[in-house]
């Protein structure tokens, strides 16, 4: 396989990745961290790297960190991008039917739930937000790690909704494959509501790149849920890294993981843009 052929030449869609422009969208003062440096990057800078490694589109989804439940410089990149983009914003527990219609209509098709960093009794009340979510065929988007996914596993099953993970499911390493919270992961590829996105290394790797100790997970989860479930991201512009990250080696990696032209088709670019309505070419 050619591997520097395929990642220029073959279709692809990013499907987690963030936008940081301060400069234009101040940081909302109550945010835990707010990104500087290499962490930023504008949307429009973030196009010049997309063109550079033949990306047609990219789903953007609302950072905690610097914008909290802002997503004014998310639907910014949005309409400026003349369809490149969807995104996953950050939603209150009471946004209404009316209200979800309206992110609908400016590109939005989920809403981001970070278990990961606000922990799981934060979103005690959202059981409501997420059937509205469902009955609008949006998804319920969540990040978590270790062995969260044990306890929210059967809030996910009788939500309704479509359902994407983050990240692998951030997984405990040291526990392997087995672990509690894997497994948890693994069983709602059962639902066929779930989809899982092979991304975020840098975030429960024990490793450097190319991270050999994830392998056993991602080759798991594509197992379990089959190409037609799962998502290759970048996570750019790699927030709060702990090491050094590339797009380029980042996608090398993902296309070694899977040889299979047409897994790789499904994952890179079919599935994706049936599931979040980008257009064709």
């Amino acid at each position: 396989m050619n591997i520097q052929a395929d990642i220029f030449g073959q279709p692809k869609i990013d499907c987690h990745c963030h936008v940081f422009d301060p400069d234009r969208f101040p940081y909302s003062a109550g945010a835990a961290y707010h990104p500087s440096g290499g962490e930023t990057g504008t949307a429009r800078y973030f196009e010049a790297v997309l063109d550079v490694y033949g990306v047609r589109h990219a789903l953007l989804v609302q950072p905690n960190s610097g914008y909290d439940a802002d997503n004014a410089c998310m639907l910014d990149a949005i309409r400026q991008g003349r369809g490149r983009f969807k995104g996953v914003a950050i939603l209150p527990p009471d946004a209404s039917i009316a209200q979800l219609q309206d992110f609908k209509a400016q590109g939005i098709v989920g809403a981001a739930h970070n278990f990961a960093m606000l922990g799981e009794a934060y979103y005690d009340a959202y059981d409501a937000l997420w059937d509205r979510l469902a009955q609008q065929g949006m998804f319920v988007q969540v990040q978590v790690q270790g062995d969260q996914m044990v306890g929210l596993g059967a809030r996910l099953r009788d939500c309704g909704a479509r359902i994407l993970v983050d990240h692998h499911g951030r997984p405990d390493i040291r526990a392997g494959v087995g672990g509690a919270g894997f497994q948890a992961l693994l069983a709602l590829a059962e639902t066929a509501r779930a989809y899982v996105k092979l991304s975020g290394y840098d975030k429960f790797s024990l490793e450097r790149f190319p991270f050999d100790d994830v392998l056993p997970f991602s080759r798991a989860l594509l197992a379990h849920f089959g190409p037609a479930h799962c998502l290759w991201a970048s996570d750019w512009p790699h927030l709060r890294a702990v090491r050094r990250l590339d797009y380029g080696p980042l996608l090398a990696l993902f296309m070694k993981l899977v040889p299979d032209e047409g897994a790789r088709a499904s994952i890179l670019y079919e599935s994706p843009r049936r599931l979040f309505g980008f257009d064709g070419d």
